[in-house]
């Protein structure tokens, strides 16, 4: 039984039941003794008023038809009886007693004077019978409100349950797009959490959608540019007839597949590391070695530069962490220092232990970035404006940055921008270090 509304009633109705059946019950029995009781007064009130009476003539002790009065002389001669019947008591006991004659149970009451026996007896069947009646009149009442009682439950369960079934309808009735905040009027207070953390699932998913729509429309953007730039380099080599030209056609064509390709590339790293994105597992690993692998893979570039790729590594700094994401950072900051650096410069790569913490920086002589600008320098293609920085610079995607505070936000590193003394730019990349507080 999964639903809430069965199991309420199931539960209700099921403790109303034997409620009313335990009342009945109590109240039966409670009818029953109250009746037995009532009948052995009243016999004991006839009895002792006929006590006091002196001759009593026929019919004179007025005895109900249900009762039957005897009298009996001191020697034990029966000198009375209200009624005549087959069978009666032939015998008295003092006092409140059950007598069988024959197949039949007498109640009897019986008092003694100097000069006679008094009993008033009365049928057990005829009690008994009387005192169901008055009980079933007793409990009869219980049972025929017991059904009202049923049909209230049954209402007030379904008037409970009518803001779940009220909200069940909303989201039922909601397109794939709504991610507006379901309503919270009127609802109780055990759904009110349920409803407010929905609400607040969805706003956060309204947001990651906007981010990733924003991601795609922005990504759009900046894919046209280049894809256009490449199709005009085609066209332009097809019309080239100087080998000269057709080779400098090519080398412009080779380089513009070289910057899609990269954007392309920073598109797809930037997305592996997307909050919501699937992860995976980090482990231990050794920071400076890995930084080190990372800044081989950018020495291409400080070749074509021809710049220069500074490390000093401390070893045996462990950070918990992934190795893809972890080189993605590493490259990306080497990358970008090597792009806004003049040709010839040198970049400043250095990973220290401050304290229980693994400290990555990369320095380098290029433009920098006002501080005023630090802040939004992180958000995704934010470039500044070309007057403020070299060609290279311009040509950049605006996604280096934002690649890193992704890896770095999701290894639980503090990232922060400075002023380097080289005179460019500091990045400054704070990792928690393993078994360290």
């Amino acid at each position: 039984m999964r639903s809430i509304r069965a199991r309420l009633l199931a539960s209700l109705l099921g403790a109303l039941l034997l409620a009313v059946l335990v009342m009945a019950g109590v109240t039966y029995r409670n009818a029953l003794h109250e009746t037995e009781a009532l009948f052995d007064y009243q016999l004991q009130q006839m009895a002792l008023s006929l006590r006091d009476q002196g001759e009593i003539a026929p019919g004179g002790a007025n005895a109900d038809l249900d009762f039957v009065v005897q009298i009996w002389s001191v020697d034990g001669r029966a000198i009375y009886a209200s009624r005549p019947h087959p069978a009666l008591p032939t015998r008295a006991i003092l006092g409140l007693a059950d007598v069988q004659v024959g197949n039949q149970t007498w109640r009897t009451y019986s008092v003694a004077t100097f000069t006679r026996v008094i009993q008033v007896a009365q049928p057990r069947q005829i009690r008994e019978r009387v005192a169901a009646d008055a009980a079933w009149r007793a409990v009869l009442p219980l049972l025929l409100i017991a059904p009202v009682l049923a049909l209230a439950v049954g209402w007030l369960v379904q008037r409970s349950l009518a803001p779940l079934q009220r909200l069940s309808r909303e989201v039922k009735l909601r397109d794939a797009e709504s991610l507006a905040p379901l309503p919270d009027d009127g609802l109780p207070d055990e759904v009110a959490p349920l409803v407010g953390s929905l609400n607040a699932l969805l706003q956060r998913l309204g947001a990651a959608f906007d981010t990733q729509r924003a991601f795609v429309a922005d990504a759009a953007h900046e894919l046209r540019s280049p894809l256009t730039a490449l199709k005009l380099q085609v066209q332009l080599l097809g019309r080239v007839r100087d080998e000269a030209a057709r080779a400098e056609a090519t080398a412009a064509l080779a380089a513009g597949v070289d910057r899609a390709t990269r954007l392309v590339e920073q598109l797809l790293t930037l997305a592996r590391n997307e909050p919501g994105s699937r992860q995976p597992t980090l482990k231990p690993l050794d920071l400076g070695a890995l930084v080190q692998q990372a800044l081989a893979d950018s020495a291409t570039l400080a070749l074509a530069r021809g710049s220069t790729l500074a490390l000093d590594a401390a070893p045996g700094l462990v950070v918990q962490g992934d190795n893809a994401g972890l080189t993605a950072l590493a490259r990306n900051l080497a990358d970008n220092a090597l792009r806004h650096s003049p040709p010839g410069a040198t970049v400043q790569v250095s990973v220290q232990r401050e304290g229980d913490a693994a400290v990555l920086t990369v320095d380098d002589s290029g433009p920098g970035i006002p501080e005023p600008d630090r802040a939004q320098a992180f958000d995704r293609f934010w470039r500044r404006e070309p007057a403020h920085q070299g060609m290279e610079a311009a040509g950049g995607s605006g996604l280096g940055l934002a690649i890193v505070k992704g890896v770095a936000d999701r290894h639980g590193a503090r990232l922060s921008l400075e002023t380097s003394p080289l005179g460019g730019l500091r990045v400054v990349c704070v990792f928690p270090l393993v078994g360290e507080g």
